[in-house]
């Protein structure tokens, strides 16, 4: 039996984009990919199509969506809600590339300071967060309900931020 040869995985970085309402049924996909309490594709529209939720993706180049993040910003602080990257993308650069990118737009709003909840067990996610100058700042015990795990709360003061972490 013969078979056609895959074409090789590209390992090119693709541009960040910010999303729009009509992204929202593709952000839901892979919310429910990625998330044991995933966003409905409803809340992701409402929150896009009110401006109150911001989310830049990165899309494969067979224009799939590969990787998200969303963040809300209040005043002059900054919540990274979630970031997604979809199996296939992991540990090639794009949420490297995707969190720095939400920081540069942060800064450009105006956002002084950013924090964002993760698993205590999510080591590369942690690992991240670090690499972009995000600081261990508090612990929020039991945090997800579908295993009673803790979150680490982590903080970025704006002017420590690095984009590109060495």
């Amino acid at each position: 039996m013969e078979t056609t040869p895959k074409p090789p995985i590209s390992w090119a970085i693709p541009p960040v984009v910010r999303l729009v309402p009509n992204d929202a049924a593709e952000l839901a996909s892979l919310e429910r990919a990625c998330f044991s309490h995933p966003w409905s594709e409803e809340q992701l529209a409402y929150g896009l199509r009110e401006k109150a939720l911001h989310i830049l993706g990165m899309r494969a180049e067979d224009g799939t969506l590969g990787a998200y993040c969303s963040f809300y910003c209040v005043a002059d602080e900054g919540e990274i809600v979630n970031i997604a990257v979809a199996e296939g993308n992991r540990r090639r650069g794009w949420g490297r590339v995707l969190l720095g990118a939400v920081l540069q737009s942060a800064a450009e709003m105006g956002i002084h300071r950013m924090f964002l909840e993760v698993r205590q067990s999510n080591a590369a996610a942690i690992g991240l967060y670090a690499a972009h100058g995000f600081v261990r700042t508090g612990v929020r015990k039991r945090y997800y309900p579908d295993t009673n795990e803790d979150a680490l709360v982590m903080t970025l003061t704006m002017a420590e931020a690095r984009q590109e972490p060495s």
